[in-house]
C-alpha cells in the first residue's frame, strides 16, 4: 500500500522529520512517502494559517488520486481541511489529532495533551471536544515555544514538554499524554522514558491506523457527505462558463 503524509505547511524539515517517525512504525511492505506545499505558512499557528493551507492542501491530495496514493495522513495536529480532504479523496484521510486520540482513549481512561503555543489551547480544546473525546481530556497544556522553535532549540523544547508531562501526571491526574504539534514527534520515544507515562505521537499513530483500514479494505464513503464535490457552473454575461471544479467520481 501507498500512505502518503502531507504536511500543511512549507517546512520541508518538518515534513522530513514527519517522515522519519512514520517510517520508524510503517509495516513491511508499506511505501510511505511525504510532501508538503510551497506557498503555505511555514508553520500553522492559528485559524488564519490553517485556511491559507488548506487549498494547496487539497492540491496535494488530487495529485496523490491521480498517482494511485491509498490513504493519507494530514501531518498538522489541528487537522486542518480534513472534512474537504475527505471529500477528495477515495481512500482515508486521517488527521494526527483525531488519531492520537482516539489511541488515547483505547489504552486509557483520562489524557492530556501538551501543544506549543497558548493561542492553540483553546483550538484543541474545540478539536477534543468535536472528537466526543471532552469527557476524557483531562487538559490541554502550551509550553509557550512557537512550532519553528522545537527545531531551533530542541533542547529546550524537550526540557518544557517533560516539565509539563510531569505536571500532567499529578495535577491532572493524566494516565497519557498526547504531543500537539507534529513537529514533535522525533521526542515521543524519549519523553515517555523520561516521564514514565505514555506519550502519543499523531504521526504514528495516523499511520498505523491508516495501514489498518486500507489493509482491511475500507476507503472513504461516498454516500452524502464525503460524496466527491458536485460539478457546477457559473453563469456569466456570455453565457454559462465552466468553473474551477475539484475533483470528482
Amino acid at each position: 500500500m501507498h500512505i502518503r503524509l502531507i504536511n500543511p505547511n512549507s517546512t520541508a524539515s518538518m515534513t522530513n522529520q514527519a517522515l522519519e517517525s512514520a517510517l520508524r512504525v510503517a509495516s513491511a511492505g508499506t511505501h510511505v512517502t511525504a510532501v508538503n506545499p510551497t506557498e503555505t505558512p511555514v508553520s500553522i499557528e492559528g485559524s488564519l494559517d490553517e485556511a491559507l493551507a488548506v487549498p494547496d492542501m487539497l492540491s496535494e491530495i488530487r495529485k496523490g488520486e491521480e498517482q494511485g496514493v491509498d490513504a493519507y495522513v494530514i501531518a498538522c495536529f489541528d487537522d486542518p481541511g480534513l472534512h474537504a480532504a475527505r471529500e477528495v479523496a477515495r481512500g482515508p484521510v486521517i488527521g494526527i489529532c483525531q488519531a492520537a486520540v482516539q489511541v488515547a482513549m483505547t489504552i486509557s481512561r483520562r489524557f492530556s495533551v501538551v501543544t506549543t503555543l497558548p493561542r492553540s489551547v483553546p483550538i484543541i480544546e474545540d478539536i477534543v471536544q468535536a472528537y466526543g473525546a471532552g469527557h476524557h481530556c483531562r487538559a490541554v497544556h502550551a509550553i509557550d515555544l512557537p512550532v519553528l522553535g522545537l527545531e531551533e532549540d530542541p533542547e529546550t523544547a524537550e526540557r518544557l514538554l517533560i516539565d509539563v508531562i510531569e505536571r500532567s501526571k499529578v495535577e491532572d491526574r493524566a494516565e497519557t499524554i498526547i504531543l500537539g504539534c507534529a513537529g514533535m514527534s522525533s521526542l515521543c520515544e524519549r519523553l515517555a522514558k523520561a516521564t514514565g507515562v505514555p506519550v502519543i505521537d499523531g504521526v504514528t499513530a495516523a499511520l498505523k491506523i491508516a495501514e489498518a483500514l486500507v489493509g482491511a479494505g475500507y476507503s472513504t464513503s461516498k454516500v452524502n457527505a464525503y460524496n466527491y464535490p458536485r460539478q457546477k457552473q457559473a453563469a456569466s454575461a456570455g453565457g454559462l462558463a465552466p468553473q474551477r471544479l475539484a475533483m470528482n467520481g
